[in-house]
């Protein structure tokens, strides 16, 4: 159970800190600063510059645009490219690794025409590529690259325009590989290759038997839906000596898992790659890359732990076990060491986005006080509540919790048949509601709470409005309850007092925030400040920028938000680099087959007979169109006034 922290100590930033785990998550991107605003750290939280978020929010409030906003920072997206390729290059520095290590960002993971640009600027000097899995994420990729010593990879089901696209890509002098997922691809592809004139560059996704656990472990092992056995594998390598091409075999391809939060496992799935490429260079194969696919990991939760939402590695940990260990069956056999491709898409873009929306209201469960007087009822309902009210302590907790459950129910069953008023019910509601919060204050001073106790927190919180939509925005916390730092912009200096979950403001009971980063379990609810007049209150979610925006849909014909990009300067200060407007009511209609004209038509005809029955008068028509029209215009979200 949560202690309130207005009575603890006098609160400092800190204990904030301490509270929504910022330096545990936030991999040295994101702190507090003394005024209690969240800051923007790009180059590390101990130097270089820091920006208030809370100050952000109001630059873009104050240029126009409204809450929710997706914010990009750009120096983050940079900055983990970077840390990728120096701690690959320094840890085969350090062990003496003979090849190359050449990142590729997985066009999938976020399409978005800003996101690939700026990876491809900032990953330029890198010779970061990407890799793409259908014939738009390839057409994206192939024109955003610029780059002939990146590489390209082409994963997924590929069909003859697909073949070509990537063919041609090859012959303007990209080094774009196709990668076999299943072996009827390679007849087309060399049947295209031979007519448009160049050797293709092949690599083999295998399944290997090494999986990873979690959320995402049926994208690897033996079960999954892409990759070829070890019997086709042979079968490939066969055809392709038939037919004098083995040359152009270069790359092994796996992928064990998204997300992979045991480090054990990424070694297991090295350690059986490795063994299968060094079959396929005994079987004459030019082999020279081996792509581990993606899969590493980002700390949703801080745990550092092998939990779903968390890591037990450190990215360094993770290029020592991958160098070492293939150069450790490469040297056995007296194999070049081959060139190491990743193909990381969470790791690289999760921590350059957060979310921002402002709270519009607040509904508080907080029972009425106790009547002096309890109003006699059908078996002694009330007073039975009352007296358990009264019983509650430490060593009778269990039994205080059973017997405020029992009655609970005894009342809701009472005031179905008739035998209890509904002035009465809610008076047993309210005791409830007192129980439950003794029980609560009484669950602190235990070393051990009972597992039954863990709803209700979640019983005595408030609900608090987030100007969002769940399902637009962060659609992986309703299908997948995928877990996302969540931390308000400001009053950090102050004590958090109400216990709370976060709705959004669609009409679905699931458009909740209602899971928290916790260790070993998740919270299930969030402490967040009372609201003050006149003064909005922002939260930021935080590491969104995987997956999120491509897979947002337009619940309640809520559409995507305003996006924003800044770029933080050395000196402290930021520039907005750029701004997109959300979608308008008009256009999600039109997503959705809506013809705005004919809505327009209809809606004047409406006016019109209006009109003629005498509802309105023509210069009322003229306000209503007026107005209908501006809401056409206007953002599917909360607008202020």
């Amino acid at each position: 159970m949560t202690r309130n922290p207005a009575k603890a100590k006098k609160w400092t930033v800190k204990d904030s800190v301490n509270l929504y785990g910022i330096d545990k998550w936030g991999a040295g991107y994101f702190a507090v600063n003394a005024s209690g605003d969240v800051v923007i750290t790009p180059q590390g939280e101990d130097n270089g510059p820091r920006v208030s978020l809370h100050e952000v929010v109001k630059g873009i409030e104050d240029r126009g645009l409204s809450m929710p906003v997706l914010l990009r920072i750009e120096n983050i997206l940079g900055s983990q490219i970077k840390r990728l390729h120096e701690t690959f290059k320094k840890v085969i520095d350090e062990i003496g690794y003979s090849g190359d290590y050449k990142g590729v960002f997985p066009v999938k993971v976020n399409q978005q025409e800003q996101v690939l640009e700026t990876i491809s600027q900032f990953g330029r000097g890198f010779n970061h590529g990407f890799e793409a899995g259908s014939k738009p994420e390839l057409i994206a990729a192939i024109s955003m690259l610029e780059n002939r010593n990146a590489c390209l990879i082409c994963n997924g089901y590929k069909d003859e325009e697909f073949i070509d696209l990537g063919l041609y890509a090859r012959k303007m002098g990209l080094q774009c590989f196709f990668v076999l997922e299943m072996p009827s691809e390679l007849d087309l592809i060399l049947q295209r290759a031979e007519k448009i004139g160049v050797n293709p560059l092949l690599g083999l996704r295998v399944k290997l038997s090494a999986k990873a656990d979690g959320k995402w472990a049926e994208s690897g092992g033996d079960t999954s839906v892409f990759g070829l056995n070890m019997s086709q594998v042979i079968d490939v390598v066969d055809v392709l000596k038939d037919r004098n091409k083995l040359d152009c075999l270069q790359l092994l391809h796996y992928h064990i898992g998204s997300q992979v939060s045991n480090i054990q496992d990424v070694r297991s799935g090295v350690l059986e790659a490795c063994r299968i490429y060094e079959e396929l260079v005994r079987e004459g194969a030019a082999m020279a890359f081996i792509d581990m696919g993606g899969g590493l990991a980002v700390d949703y939760d801080g745990s550092k732990s092998n939990y779903n939402s968390s890591c037990n590695y450190s990215v360094e940990e993770y290029c020592y076990d991958i160098v070492d260990t293939i150069a450790a069956v490469m040297d056995k056999s007296g194999i070049v060491h081959p060139t190491i491709i990743t193909e990381s898409g969470r790791a690289t873009v999760a921590y350059y986005s957060v979310l921002l929306f402002n709270i519009l209201d607040t509904m508080s469960v907080k029972p009425h006080p106790i009547p002096e007087q309890l109003p006699a009822t059908t078996y002694d309902l009330l007073d039975n509540l009352y007296e358990t009210y009264k019983m509650v302590s430490p060593k009778q907790i269990q039994e205080c919790y059973n017997d405020a459950l029992f009655y609970r129910s005894q009342a809701q069953q009472l005031f179905k048949h008739g035998q209890i008023s509904l002035r009465e019910r809610a008076i047993s509601e309210d005791l409830f509601r007192h129980i439950l919060i003794e029980i609560s204050k009484a669950a602190t001073k235990l070393e051990h709470v009972p597992e039954a106790f863990s709803e209700i927190e979640k019983l005595l919180s408030d609900v608090y409005y987030g100007n969002f939509s769940l399902f637009q925005s962060l659609p992986d916390v309703w299908a997948i309850d995928q877990i996302f730092p969540v931390v308000p912009l400001h009053r950090l200096d102050e004590a958090p007092t109400r216990s709370a979950i976060i709705a959004d403001i669609t009409c679905d009971c699931d458009g909740k925030i209602d899971s928290f980063p916790s260790f070993p379990h998740a919270k299930k609810t969030i402490l967040l400040h009372e609201l003050k007049e006149d003064e909005e209150y922002y939260l930021g979610v935080f590491l969104v920028g995987a997956y999120q925006e491509t897979l947002g849909d337009l619940h309640n014909l809520f559409g995507d938000t305003n996006v924003v990009s800044i770029d933080v300067r050395e000196d402290g200060t930021y520039e907005f680099i750029r701004e997109l407007e959300g979608d308008s009511v008009a256009d999600v209609l039109s997503y959705v087959e809506y013809d705005v004209k004919s809505i327009k038509k209809r809606m004047k005809d409406f006016a019109e007979d209006s009109i003629r029955q005498g509802f309105i008068t023509v210069k009322e028509r003229k306000v209503i169109l007026s107005s209908f029209d501006e809401g056409l215009r206007g953002y599917t979200y909360f607008e202020k006034e």
